[in-house]
């Protein structure tokens, strides 16, 4: 596995890509991993949990690419400014430059890409996922925020969900309140009105956050594994 940085630039600002490579020539499938909004540390260099959830995708045989979508602000600029300023549309264009990035590796299979998505970067894989056709597969691990618009003039994200055209899975603790179990039944009820395809892990025993072994109060290993090997499945099924 190999790890590189990279910059392309989405709407006149460079964005950092921290892209994540398996062994071998491939054509591989690849991922566009969404990360959580930062908390703590400046950027994806310093996020040890997303550093480690792309290399873990990298070494089960998948390319990663890791946009840092927070590239709007400033570096040093408070949780609180990122959170209240989000846009969709913005993020978007990260999007579709991070796959369009994907796309053009000579290693990577252009047709088999999907997103990933942990908390505040679940969302943004359920938006990647309604703005972009050509994604082959959608994995939400927690994500909160779906049912509220983000930025001027954008709908909230739960009523794009007929614009979805792939798989989606979909990780929650039911101890979670953000997302909490109601809000995953709306957006279940949301993809099935769709007629998206999609399949739901409940853990009854955990809360937000569960994979984030950084925080001893919410990671719980035995959940956080057997996520991971859904998650792994569900995307070996999906972009094979």
């Amino acid at each position: 596995m190999t790890h590189s940085i990279h910059s392309v630039t989405v709407g006149g600002s460079p964005m950092e890509i921290f892209l994540f490579e398996p062994e071998g020539a491939g054509p591989h499938p690849a991922i566009v991993l969404a990360m959580h909004i930062p908390v703590g540390h400046t950027g994806i260099e310093n996020d040890e949990v997303t550093l480690k959830v792309a290399e873990r995708y990298a070494e089960n045989g998948f390319v990663v690419a890791v946009p840092f979508i927070f590239h709007w602000w400033p570096k040093s600029a408070g949780i609180e400014i990122k959170r209240e300023e989000f846009r969709d549309d913005w993020t978007e264009l990260d999007l579709a430059a991070a796959h369009g990035f994907l796309r053009a590796r000579e290693n990577v299979d252009g047709d088999r890409i999907g997103v990933v998505g942990h908390c505040w970067g679940g969302r943004v894989a359920w938006l990647a996922a309604c703005c972009n056709p050509d994604l082959k597969a959608c994995v939400i691990f927690y994500g909160g925020r779906v049912k509220l618009p983000m930025g001027p003039g954008t709908p909230p994200a739960i009523e794009r969900a007929g614009q979805i055209r792939c798989p989606v899975a979909g990780f929650f603790g039911d101890e979670d309140g953000n997302p909490s179990p109601a809000d995953v039944n709306d957006y279940e009820a949301a993809l099935k009105a769709a007629g998206v395809r999609y399949a739901f892990t409940r853990y009854p025993n955990a809360g937000h956050g569960f994979q984030s072994f950084v925080n001893p109060e919410r990671y719980r290993h035995e959940v956080s594994e057997d996520a991971w090997a859904k998650a792994v499945a569900f995307l070996r099924r999906a972009l094979a």
